[in-house]
């Protein structure tokens, strides 16, 4: 009765409590799509945002309500939440006295995963949306129908959902950032990597091991030591650029705008064609391409999808290039493993970089400052550029004990590092720094107001006088 309607069965009633967030969008679209009742409510829409989300999920017979608990009803089978929201919200506390059940949205995920034929669940701290929408993409071109519940959209689309038949795979990101990794059992995991994310390696490894143990068929990126260790303890397979990988990977070319390589898949070398830069990218589609292989897509049909693969939203995404050859371009990096892999994709083009970053939370900003404080002078060449975004406050009673001030103050003054106050202060700043050639790389998660952002910079440095 959870992930579909059984025979005689009728369909449920859902309440999605933060419908527009990145993870259970996809799921009020699937279960809408499986013909059950959905409504949901997001803080997003109830303050005059995301109204273009708000519509498409109108345009699907989604009831959108006000989060306020006056959309929360006896008549409801089960309320489902992030595991974010605090127990005492008025959905939350509305549902608990009317005896409405409460799922967390990773439960709900882990129970359609459970009934993908198969499941595949996509983990890591890093990539995992991007090896999803591969998965999809290929697995779409292809003609093969999947259920694919990604956190990020392909570019150019509104959402990481896309249906597939109740017989058909379910491929969907497994996340541990909330510490429910643990709840997953596919029958295909993978776990791409594993740094430090939310939490130092050592409890995530934790999580992960226990992950492992529950996949069906389980395979570990080679060059991620902890990844590898993990899947060679419960007798998974190994995949990547590291020597002795079980499915090794050579690299053909790594230039501004493609990368190239050569996996070694059983039964023979497959050659990779990505129009988009960058080595991590390149791990990411010997990633897709293997699970794509073992649901059973031919090689050729996984060389073809992947050389025309449009990207991922907000996963170095070009938003545009000025007439002078300023690139714009719009990534989700937000750890650091995620802002270094950004950063030296776009530090393989010609120019300066003007790297902009945006700390997603005050208990983000909190985790990583020691880390920024030693990432940015290693990564970041001279004459590259540095400037804070306001750290992103996105309500609740965390402890706002941190800002943007103090981070760039924790670096050394030769290195130039900048603050604005608010987006409109970063595009002024980026619009004032560019130069003829240079690539203006906007980083940071969460805030939905990022993607304006980045397309409001390529608009003021278009505008200047010349």
């Amino acid at each position: 009765m959870v992930v579909g309607d059984p025979p005689g069965g009728r369909p449920l009633r859902y309440h999605f409590s933060g419908i527009a967030g990145a993870g259970v969008n996809p799921l009020a679209r699937l279960m809408r799509h499986r013909g059950h009742e959905v409504q949901g409510s997001d803080r997003a829409f109830d303050q005059g945002h995301r109204g273009d989300e708000a519509a498409a999920l109108r345009a699907l017979g989604i009831a959108v309500v006000p989060q306020d608990g006056r959309g929360i009803h006896q008549g409801l089978d089960r309320l489902v939440h992030s595991t974010a929201v605090e127990d005492d919200t008025p959905e939350m506390a509305a549902a608990r006295s009317l005896g409405v059940t409460r799922q967390t949205r990773p439960a709900l995920l882990a129970d359609v995963i459970g009934a993908g034929r198969p499941g595949v669940a996509i983990a890591g701290t890093s990539g995992k949306s991007t090896v999803t929408g591969m998965v999809g993409w290929i697995l779409r071109r292809a003609g093969a129908s999947a259920t694919v519940l990604g956190g990020a959209p392909l570019a150019g689309e509104g959402s990481g959902f896309s249906p597939g038949d109740d017989r058909a795979p379910v491929v969907a990101e497994a996340c541990e950032s909330d510490g429910t990794l643990v709840g997953y059992r596919p029958g295909i995991g993978l776990i791409h990597n594993v740094t430090r994310d939310h939490q130092e390696v050592d409890a995530l490894r934790a999580q992960f091991d226990a992950f492992a143990a529950q996949c069906h068929r389980l395979f570990g990126n080679a060059a991620c030591p902890v990844a590898s260790d993990i899947a060679r303890a419960h007798g998974g397979r190994t995949y990547g650029l590291a020597p002795g990988a079980d499915v090794p990977l050579r690299v053909l070319a790594l230039e501004p705008e493609r990368v190239a390589g050569e996996l070694a898949l059983p039964g023979g070398a497959l050659r990779l064609e990505l129009p988009h830069p960058g080595a991590h990218n390149l791990e990411n589609a010997a990633a897709a391409a293997l699970v794509a292989h073992e649901l059973g897509i031919a090689p050729g049909a996984i060389a073809e999808a992947l050389a025309r693969f449009p990207g991922m939203s907000r996963r170095f995404e070009v938003v545009g290039t000025t007439a002078d050859g300023i690139r714009v371009v719009d990534d989700y990096a937000h750890n650091g493993a995620k802002i270094r892999a950004a950063v030296a994709a776009a530090q393989a083009r010609p120019g300066r970089l003007l790297a902009i970053f945006q700390p997603h939370g005050y208990g983000p900003a909190r985790f990583l400052r020691p880390e920024l404080a030693r990432l940015w002078p290693e990564i970041l060449r001279p004459g590259d550029r540095l400037c804070y975004g306001p750290i992103f406050y996105a309500g609740g009673t965390v402890t706002r004990d941190v800002s943007s001030e103090a981070l760039a103050g924790d670096l050394a003054a030769a290195l130039g590092c900048a603050c604005a106050d608010d987006h409109a202060g970063i595009a002024r700043w980026a619009a004032a720094e560019a130069r003829a050639g240079d690539t203006v790389l906007v980083m940071g998660a969460r805030d939905p107001a990022l993607a304006a952002l980045a397309r409001a910079i390529l608009a003021a440095i278009a505008a200047r006088p010349r």
